[in-house]
């Protein structure tokens, strides 16, 4: 049975796109994908380089717009709404590369997410300040609070930028490879995080390449090739499956994994 079989999609979504098309010039990035993560849910996004995983999160978090398709939060159609909007109504995003405010502190970085967030309007910068404090001890990154951001390692950079987006309040995080460069014991960390984070009651949308991170925390898992959707199920069933292995895995991993199964 292929791993996109539609019974595995879920049928409530807390953020779907549907026949989403990004082209760039003459490439396209992003070729006619349909997909959906059910609220609570940690869904894994895999591929190679230049997959579309990237695009695709911009798409959904109003960044990049699609040519064709619609991207919905709920029942709302955010598919041609300005990013102030969407992150209003909840969907918050990292990127890859991390950019902090070097100049600010590393609590005015998370204070501004707090300010411009889902419940943005509702505060003063006091409110903000205090927001920012209480998941600044969430992540662990009170005792850097007064630091300047340029000033953190790679590994508070990245937990700084998970800060920013958890400032905004979401109901859905968009991760970008936040456990890229990570050692693993850093990686076994932002797992922790991350799970409690999804515990909270928010839905992640993660795309990584480290795969043990992946198959650990993920709940669905979806394979993006050439801009497209090649496989969706549960995370063993996805690894197992030969277009994934030739796309992007490997006989090597898929060996490893079914050995570690036994």
């Amino acid at each position: 049975m292929s791993a996109l079989s539609a019974e595995q999609t879920p049928v409530t979504s807390a953020i779907s796109v549907r026949d989403v098309v990004v082209r760039f010039g003459g490439l396209t990035a992003v070729n006619g994908v349909t997909l959906s993560a059910a609220p609570g849910e940690i869904l894994g996004l895999i591929g190679p380089n230049g997959a579309g995983k990237t695009t695709l999160l911009s798409v959904m978090s109003g960044t990049q717009r699609a040519a064709q398709g619609t991207v919905t939060v709920g029942d709302v159609d955010i598919t041609h709404i300005p990013t102030y909007r969407i992150a209003r109504l909840g969907v918050a995003r990292t990127f890859q590369v991390v950019k902090p405010f070097a100049n600010l502190t590393v609590r005015e970085n998370v204070a501004v997410g707090a300010l411009y967030g889902r419940h943005g309007t509702d505060r003063s910068s006091r409110a903000a300040f205090a927001a920012a404090d209480m998941v600044l001890e969430r992540v662990g990154l009170a005792p850097e609070a007064r630091r300047q951001a340029s000033e953190l390692t790679l590994a508070g950079r990245k937990r700084l930028e998970i800060a920013k987006a958890l400032a905004t309040d979401p109901q859905v995080l968009l991760l970008d490879e936040v456990m890229a460069g990570l050692t693993p014991h850093e990686t076994d960390r932002a797992m922790e995080l991350l799970r409690g984070v999804n515990a909270s009651g928010v839905t992640l949308v993660v795309v990584e390449h480290v795969m043990r991170a992946i198959m650990g925390i993920s709940q669905r898992v979806a394979v993006l090739h050439q801009g497209r959707l090649i496989a969706q199920g549960l995370p063993q069933s996805v690894v197992a499956d030969p277009l994934v292995i030739e796309a992007y895995l490997g006989t090597r991993y898929a060996r490893n994994a079914s050995h570690s199964d036994a």
